[in-house]
């Protein structure tokens, strides 16, 4: 994996000055693949690496103010899909990156019609995230947090059956109530967050803090993550561009009506193995 961007102006002078940069040496930060001198090394880096690469932004003091990240992968026909599944478009880079985006998380957030079609399961403690979730306050592993209207999901799944922490249920207070005693008696907490049978993204994300989870990551799907993008509560994209080519009508990362004015990110970072970019944009 290389470091493509932010490229330093102090690496950026010594390459021109004709040192050598191809080394395998931290760059001119300390960190790995850092400038330049990074941008032409490829080697794999370390998960400890990856975390301080993709770090949460440090909270303001005061209450933690609620951070939500997206993290998709698309071809470079922009299908957010094959056959179903984003598997096929995906590569190891990109599952090391989505692990370690998961080990940073407090919760992570995803629709109920991902979580049929992928065949969610709950996250897992890693051993390699183990002291530096606990320096943080977190539990050995992020909730997963399901959005769904109408409940109708399938109890007896590992999701909900084995999971280190309970499954949360964002839904809407119209909710089946045979629904919702169903969810909680299969171990799930079901969390209102909308006043009729859908969920509002807005108090989605305030629920969500109020029970002390403000890194918040969402892995989609499509249709869900366009209604983050309508109510303007993504605070961060970590996109993955597949070098892959699809057609077909698979669905972009993000579905929905479009907003009335586009939104602007900037790109803070960019990383790339395998001919695969990882771009991490923020709003701007």
């Amino acid at each position: 994996m290389r470091r493509l961007f932010p490229v330093t102006d102090e690496t950026a002078a010594r390459a021109a000055g004709g040192a050598d940069v191809a080394h395998g040496a931290p760059g001119a930060e300390g960190t790995p693949g850092h400038g330049v001198a990074g941008a032409l090394v490829d080697r794999e880096w370390s998960l400890a690496e990856l975390a301080a690469a993709y770090a949460y932004p440090e909270p303001a003091p005061g209450a933690p103010r609620p951070w939500l990240r997206a993290n998709m992968v698309s071809s470079l026909d922009g299908a957010a899909q094959h056959e179903g599944h984003s598997q096929p478009i995906s590569s190891a880079a990109d599952m090391r990156i989505f692990g370690t985006l998961r080990a940073l998380a407090d919760v992570v957030v995803v629709g109920a019609e991902t979580v049929r079609q992928e065949g969610y399961r709950p996250a897992r403690a890693r051993a390699e995230f183990a002291q530096a979730r606990a320096a943080a306050g977190q539990g050995p592993a992020p909730a997963v947090a399901v959005v769904t209207a109408s409940l109708e999901l399938d109890f007896s799944l590992p999701l909900f059956t084995s999971p280190l922490v309970p499954t949360l249920l964002l839904t809407g207070a119209a909710a089946a109530p045979d629904r919702v005693a169903a969810a909680e008696k299969a171990g799930a907490r079901v969390v209102v967050a909308g006043e009729g049978a859908g969920v509002d993204p807005v108090r989605a994300v305030r629920a969500l803090a109020g029970l002390g989870h403000t890194r918040l990551l969402t892995e989609g799907g499509p249709r869900l993550l366009g209604q983050l993008i309508a109510a303007d509560v993504l605070d961060e994209l970590c996109l993955t561009l597949s070098p892959t080519l699809t057609a077909g009508s698979a669905q972009r990362i993000a579905g929905g009506p479009p907003v009335a004015v586009p939104h602007r990110f900037e790109l803070v970072s960019l990383l790339e193995e395998d001919g695969f970019l990882f771009g991490r944009y923020r709003r701007s």
